[in-house]
């Protein structure tokens, strides 16, 4: 029963991967866009990340964690807003590291592929902790 429960906690994270990887597509894209708009790093960054917060909601809500989404109330509110929490703790590991690392003198773009791994990590912990507990959707 445990091995069965960890292969299935393994297929939600390649759910989330994927998802992950639609909305880093719209992040990235809005990213390189508001770069060639002479944008400052950080910005581009913090608003391209904003984009791909919408994006992975929508995925990530009815492809990711179908099994744990509140459907109405109260507990889809706080749900949605704990999503938000974590997303704007992203944004957070996402532009300190986008605008730290082009003070520091890296390229934006690599400075942005590593905030993408950092702030994948502590997005997904924190989805799959809190936002779509197993008691969430209560």
């Amino acid at each position: 029963m445990l091995a069965y429960l960890q292969q299935l906690r393994r297929v939600v994270l390649l759910r989330y991967l994927g998802a992950s990887v639609i909305a880093l597509g719209c992040d990235m894209a809005s990213f390189l866009a508001l770069l060639e708009l002479r944008a400052m790093p950080g910005l581009a960054a913090a608003l391209g990340y904003c984009v791909g917060i919408v994006v992975h909601w929508l995925v990530s809500s009815r492809k990711v964690f179908t099994d744990n989404v509140a459907t109405v109330g109260t507990a889809r509110t706080r749900q949605k807003a704990l999503f938000v929490v974590s997303a704007l703790i992203g944004l957070g590991v996402t532009t300190a590291i986008v605008a730290g690392g082009t003070l520091l003198g890296l390229d934006p773009r690599l400075a942005k592929l590593i905030a993408v791994g950092a702030s994948f990590t502590v997005t997904w912990l924190l989805r799959d902790i809190v936002v779509f507990r197993r008691d969430a959707a209560a």
